[in-house]
């Protein structure tokens, strides 16, 4: 762990005016509730504390070229972009071990200090001065989740607040007895020096107070803190005028989606009733392109399905056409009561040679933005409304459905139901790959078709009463 630092207080007040950032507090006094875990007692800790961004924006970009290379971070400034060690940015979740809390009992003894990381992308970000921007263009939340994502973009809009975790990087929960404490939090060395801060501006002292109370901790305390992704919930639902002058077929020349099947991850095997075995897994199709894909959806009178539209766009954004693109299906099964575009993905279960032995029965989606794939690549979308089925699936009585993939994003199903996962009870133990394919009947017009499936490995092992599964890792990625 790292050796005791000195820390200095800063406030509000104090925000950034300058060119670099700040570590500031909301208050200097703290008090912090311990509830019962169900195996002892736990702090609920929330220091208040705030990155802010100065004249120019904090932004970093990480990416790889793929999934053998390494990941490479660079800090985006106006002088120039700058390399930040490999150390910080291991993955493209979080900037690692960005702070350190260093908690003293009333004696001055260090009873608590550990390291935080840092998500720059908050979900509550604001502006902290009155000449700051009106808007914020960097993503809500960091990726989490899928282990192949290509690259993401962290950014606090000059004159805005990022807010720093309180929880240490084992994200495992510890207390503190009832009582007075202070506490000193500093952004690290090395982005001290990466961000050309001074220890002022790097550090912040509080004064804590542990209540002697406890509370029932309530389900959805601490989830930003714990790096959960939330639900941001935009209605996008539209009532069509009428169906489109449609085209023979796309226009020779424009922007185009790019769908691409990233490799099945979250595989598992689960054993269900009557001795039935099945592989579990997640598939993730996303937009490489220089356009969103952009479907809408008319309903027919009467009944519930709409026949689908694919939308085309120029260089500067205007729609220049529309092309039948099949059809959208309420389904009124439990879990989903949205409706469903068909043909979007198709995922298929393969023997060593390559034949298909098993089909999911997943063949119709929602469109939704669920995953960052890639955020460095041009035009990607940072702030897509569309992010889960809620927003973008429309509703019983819905007269038309728009249903869009923003560039740089995926959309994930996880196929964990019956008819969906692989049903392998009859099949011999083996190598097998798990295909998943986009487009599969090329209802839609993107740029390339030779990029739309991926295949990923997996082992069958093991007997009739305990089934086994061995999943090989991508180029070292174990998902």
């Amino acid at each position: 762990m790292p050796a005791a630092l000195a820390f200095t207080g800063m406030q509000v007040a104090d925000a950034a005016t300058n060119n670099g950032v700040k570590l500031v507090s909301g208050g200097k006094n703290i008090k912090a509730e311990r509830y019962d875990t169900g195996n002892g007692f736990a702090v609920d800790l929330d220091l208040g504390l705030n990155v802010i961004a100065g004249e120019e924006p904090l932004e970093i970009r990480a990416t790889r070229k793929s999934y053998a290379d390494p990941i490479v971070a660079q800090l985006v400034t106006k002088k120039g972009n700058v390399t930040l060690p490999k150390a910080l940015a291991t993955d493209l979740y979080t900037l690692k071990q960005f702070t350190t809390v260093t908690i003293k009992n009333a004696k001055g003894a260090v009873v608590k200090r550990y390291w935080t990381n840092f998500c720059p992308n908050s979900y509550d970000s604001v502006r902290t001065r009155p000449d700051a921007p009106a808007q914020s263009p960097y993503p809500m939340g960091c990726p989490s989740g899928n282990p192949f994502t290509l690259g993401t973009v962290w950014g606090v809009q000059a004159g805005w607040n990022a807010k720093t975790s309180d929880v240490p990087t084992h994200g495992k929960a510890f207390d503190l007895p009832p009582g007075k404490y202070s506490v000193g939090v500093t952004i690290n060395p090395p982005y001290q020096k990466l961000l050309n801060l001074s220890a002022k501006d790097a550090t912040v002292a509080l004064n804590l107070t542990v209540a002697k109370e406890s509370v029932e901790k309530e389900a959805h305390t601490n989830a930003h803190r714990h790096g959960q992704q939330v639900s941001v919930t935009h209605s996008e639902y539209r009532v069509p005028a009428k169906r489109p002058t449609t085209r023979a077929a796309a226009p020779a020349a424009g922007p185009r989606p790019d769908l691409r099947s990233l490799p099945a991850w979250g595989i598992s095997i689960s054993k269900e009733a009557k001795n039935k075995w099945y592989v579990n897994f997640g598939a993730t199709v996303w937009n490489a392109g220089d356009s969103p894909l952009l479907v809408d959806g008319f309903r027919r009178n009467g009944q519930d399905l709409m026949d689908a539209y694919q939308y085309f766009f120029d260089a500067q954004g205007n729609q220049v056409g529309a092309v039948p693109a099949g059809t959208m299906q309420w389904d009124p099964r439990a879990g989903h009561n949205h409706w469903h575009f068909t043909d979007f993905a198709q995922y298929n279960l393969l023997k060593s040679d390559q034949k298909q032995v098993a089909r999911s029965g997943k063949e119709a989606f929602c469109l939704a933005n669920t995953d960052q794939v890639d955020y460095t690549i041009p035009l990607a979308k940072w702030r897509p409304f569309n992010t889960d089925l809620e927003t973008s699936c429309g509703e019983k009585n819905s007269v038309g459905v728009r249903e869009v993939l923003d560039i740089g994003n995926g959309d994930t199903y996880t196929q964990d139901r019956p008819g969906q996962s692989f049903d392998v009870t009859s099949l011999p133990n083996g190598t097998y790959f798990i295909q998943v394919k986009a487009n599969p009947a090329g209802k839609l017009s993107e740029l390339s078709t030779t990029n739309n499936t991926s295949v990923r490995k997996i082992v069958l092992g093991g007997t009739a009463k305990k089934r086994t599964l061995t999943v090989p890792p991508v180029n070292g990625i174990k998902g």
